[in-house]
């Protein structure tokens, strides 16, 4: 069974940076992963996912352009760079895993691992 914890999280000024963590135990060679956040109030979403072992991305439409996900099989670690905060991506993000045959996309319902989450605070 897959564990994954997400590092990274913080206080950070709109128009800054971060970059969020998601490291997994198991062989993650074979998984669908994705990083989704959830707002105070709102329901998970979906932020953007990577596909193994090609490495096809996904984003939506809120943060194309301004987030970056890649992945590195051999230190078992899936990234999330994101460029350019602005207020509204306040929330806590969760890194999340299928496998790639049960894959169905990305989708909060289409994931079975889950972390535990890590908090991301835009605010001046």
């Amino acid at each position: 069974q897959l564990q994954l914890v997400e590092t990274g999280g913080g206080l950070v000024q709109p128009g800054g940076s971060l970059t969020l963590s998601c490291a997994v135990s198991g062989f993650m060679d074979h998984y669908f992963i994705g990083w989704f956040r959830q707002a105070p109030g709102k329901e998970r979403e979906v932020v953007s996912c990577i596909s193994s072992p090609d490495g096809t991305t996904y984003y939506s439409g809120s943060v194309k352009g301004r987030f970056t996900i890649a992945r590195d099989n051999a230190k078992s670690t899936v990234y999330l760079q994101m460029n350019s905060l602005k207020l509204d991506v306040t929330a806590v993000y969760y890194c999340a895993a299928e496998h790639q045959l049960s894959n169905t996309g990305c989708s909060v319902s289409g994931m079975r691992y889950w972390g535990r989450g890590t908090p991301v605070t835009v605010s001046s």
